[in-house]
């Protein structure tokens, strides 16, 4: 690729006069689309799949030329970003044509020049039903990995719960993993360096706490929500160091801090002194939420009455105070249970739990 050009090896035709949409669209149609710009201009099907028009579709689908056409990235009258016609139904939100057109052979997680899939831009134009017919069809529900973004990202991000709730059911991850394939090993396993990527961060920092709600009970890492390696050295300075700090320092309610110390946090990453109730970037600590934590975090410092003068702190504390609390609250998600059990000495939960209870209740609940 040329400085400054791009992929396909061509630059972009200037944007100077009258010719340059005309220009531009015919660029794309060179660098992009499937067939030479001479086999593109018969773009029905592509406009069919836009309005919603379910008979044309029909009608076209059942002559050959445009049954071997119905993957082809073109360039349609409507737009000039090079998609399938399924990419093009689906960011409508035309759930019949989508239906009709994976029936009828559209690759279902076929990716538009920018990485995106059918399904992502389902979500990110807010289209539940299509969503759901394409999850159902087994699209894949956390996108391509030539995309920076994921549905689930793009679900807590706008608060929908609903559409988050459904790639949830069909298996979305929802931690963020830096695991990309790469020809070189080196640059395979990438750390996480900041929590914007992450899709419990924007759900607080947006204050979603729906969604925040189901991505903790789905089994999302409740410090940094990633299953990956964490580099907090190569955090921005000032930057949340984790889900808590963030959390606080977007001014959210108590009830995220409650959810996340339900969920065991460990409460021990935040640096207690560097919160207040003093705006910090454009919003405020609540305060209801900074006493939630301050308690909770104290809570943590009290000597185990079973044994004086030995302080459990942690990630063992946490459990067995959020175990211990379940007896009045109910269990915690059992996926979860078990990530939080995996990550602890085999001594350390149920066992000695069930012998220790009856002393914490006295001051854990």
């Amino acid at each position: 690729m040329a400085e400054g050009g791009l992929p396909g090896g061509g630059d972009p035709p200037a944007a100077s006069g009258g010719q340059a949409g005309r220009n531009l669209k015919e660029w794309l149609r060179e660098q992009f689309c499937d067939h030479p710009i001479e086999h593109c201009e018969d773009t029905r099907l592509h406009d069919a799949a836009y309005v919603g028009d379910l008979p044309t579709l029909k009608s076209l689908l059942q002559e050959e030329s445009f049954q071997s056409r119905i993957n082809e990235k073109s360039v349609w009258c409507c737009g000039w970003l090079p998609c399938t016609p399924l990419r093009i139904a689906a960011t409508a939100g035309h759930g019949p044509c989508v239906d009709f057109l994976l029936r009828k052979g559209a690759e279902i997680d076929l990716v538009d020049v920018k990485g995106q899939t059918a399904l992502y831009v389902a979500v990110v134009n807010g289209h539940l039903e299509c969503a759901k017919i394409l999850l159902e069809a087994g699209a894949d529900p956390n996108g391509s990995r030539h995309h920076r973004s994921t549905p689930v990202y793009h679900a807590a991000r706008v608060g929908r719960a609903d559409i988050l709730q459904e790639l949830i059911r069909y298996g979305a991850d929802v931690d963020v993993n830096h695991h990309l394939p790469s020809r070189m090993p080196s640059l395979s396993l990438r750390p996480l360096t900041t929590l914007v990527v992450c899709p419990l961060y924007i759900s607080a920092a947006y204050h979603n706490l729906q969604c925040f709600r189901l991505l903790l009970q789905a089994g999302a890492n409740p410090d940094f929500n990633c299953c990956g390696p964490i580099n907090i050295q190569g955090f921005s300075r000032g930057s949340p160091v984790c889900v808590m700090d963030a959390v606080l320092r977007h001014g959210c309610e108590a009830a995220f801090v409650h959810l996340l110390i339900d969920f065991g946090a460990n409460l021990n990453l935040v640096k207690v002194e560097a919160l207040g109730v003093e705006p910090t970037g454009r919003v405020k600590v609540n305060p209801e939420a900074l006493q939630v934590f301050k308690e909770a975090r104290d809570e943590l410092s009290v000597p185990c009455k079973l044994q004086p003068g030995r302080k459990r702190r942690g990630p063992w504390l946490a459990c067995v105070v959020s175990e211990t609390r379940q007896h009045a609250q109910g269990p915690t998600p059992a996926l979860h249970r078990e990530k939080k059990a995996a990550a602890l000495p085999e001594h350390s939960c149920t066992a000695e739990l069930t012998k220790l209870a009856p002393a914490l209740s006295i001051w854990c609940l």
